[in-house]
């Protein structure tokens, strides 16, 4: 994944949030929390996790689209589309 510190810097703040929201639900879990908390927690971490996978792609097709001869990472339409899909 070769990005700028400016494209890292999103995903890594979304990364660091689905991993504090992880350590709510591993800690409500051991903890005997509710049901309900424990859900909408793992609901949250999900959602940042797929945000922090589209922010990924996203960047790697706007850099597909502004710099198609760059080769440090290179990915097709149909992978970048394959991708994207593993995330739907």
């Amino acid at each position: 994944m070769a990005t700028t510190a400016a494209d890292i810097k999103p995903v890594l703040n979304r990364l660091r949030r689905a991993q504090g929201q992880l350590n709510a639900v591993i800690a409500a879990v051991e903890n005997g929390g509710k049901c309900r908390d424990v859900v909408i927690q793992l609901a949250a971490v999900s959602s940042a996790l797929d945000k922090a996978g589209f922010q990924i792609i996203s960047t790697a097709m706007q850099k597909c689209i502004t710099d198609p001869d760059d080769d440090s990472d290179p990915m097709t339409v149909e992978e970048l589309q394959k991708l994207f899909m593993t995330l739907a």
